[in-house]
């Protein structure tokens, strides 16, 4: 079944038109007629399952016959990622959007080489957001992660936002396995955490600077195993391991 993505609140009613640009690709692309099955997805939770009613040049219209609330994962876990070199960053923002991150923040960091200017920066978290939306429809997530703009790791830090655990992937001494921390959170609370923050370096990895003011600031180094890994394989494994225990 075709999906297609809409926005928040606009799924609630009996029909549906699609934007110019999810028609475009409904008729242009797929050639979708009436009475073709599809599902729209609003990013914030809502699945909405129709068919086609019309289907032209102009609009694509959605009868909707049954409509789904999906709730949020009970963890919601950030990526903080190191800007890596060339197109890497798409591919995260895609790996990550499949595995359920909630947010993803780009970061500016000592071993970052690629520091886009302002119009560079604008245009390339637009095509990250395109791709984390490209993404939900292609796996069926009815969560869009938020992905925000690029921020210095000195701002982060600045911010202090507050999560039940924060990690960071090191090659540094004085890492634990990822078990063993949401084990010691699950002693200590009673409970999983219900918020997570996974940092993930660039090629180079933090400096041993940054990972002490990251400890400094709560941040707990995990590590992935003795092999080094690329940054995008060091996420997507990053997530992957964070999600499956905090979902237990």
């Amino acid at each position: 079944m075709h999906r297609f993505h809409v926005p928040p609140g606009t799924a609630n009613g009996a029909e549906v038109t699609l934007s110019p640009e999810e028609s475009h690709h409904a008729f242009r692309v797929l050639r979708l007629a009436p009475g073709d099955a599809v599902t729209l997805l609003d990013g914030a939770g809502v699945e909405a399952r129709g068919s086609v009613i019309v289907a032209d040049k102009r609009a694509v219209r959605v009868g909707v016959r049954e409509r789904i609330v999906h709730p949020p994962l009970t963890c919601a876990v950030t990526l903080l990622q190191a800007l890596p070199k060339g197109r890497l960053m798409d591919s995260i923002v895609e790996k990550a959007t499949e595995l359920g991150a909630s947010r993803i923040v780009p970061l500016l960091t000592e071993h970052t080489v690629s520091r886009p200017d302002e119009d560079h920066a604008a245009s390339k978290l637009e095509k990250w957001r395109t791709t984390a939306l490209e993404a939900v429809k292609q796996c069926g997530n009815p969560w869009l992660p938020r992905v925000e703009t690029p921020m210095t790791f000195a701002d982060v830090l600045r911010r202090n936002e507050r999560f039940d655990l924060a990690l960071v992937a090191s090659l540094h001494p004085g890492t634990r396995p990822m078990r063993a921390v949401f084990a010691g959170f699950q002693a200590r609370e009673g409970r999983r955490p219900a918020s997570v923050a996974v940092w993930v370096g660039p090629e180079g990895d933090f400096t041993p600077e940054e990972i002490a003011a990251l400890v400094e600031s709560g941040v707990q180094p995990v590590t992935l195993g003795r092999l080094v890994l690329r940054c995008d394989t060091a996420a997507v494994t990053t997530l992957a391991l964070a999600l499956h225990e905090a979902a237990g």
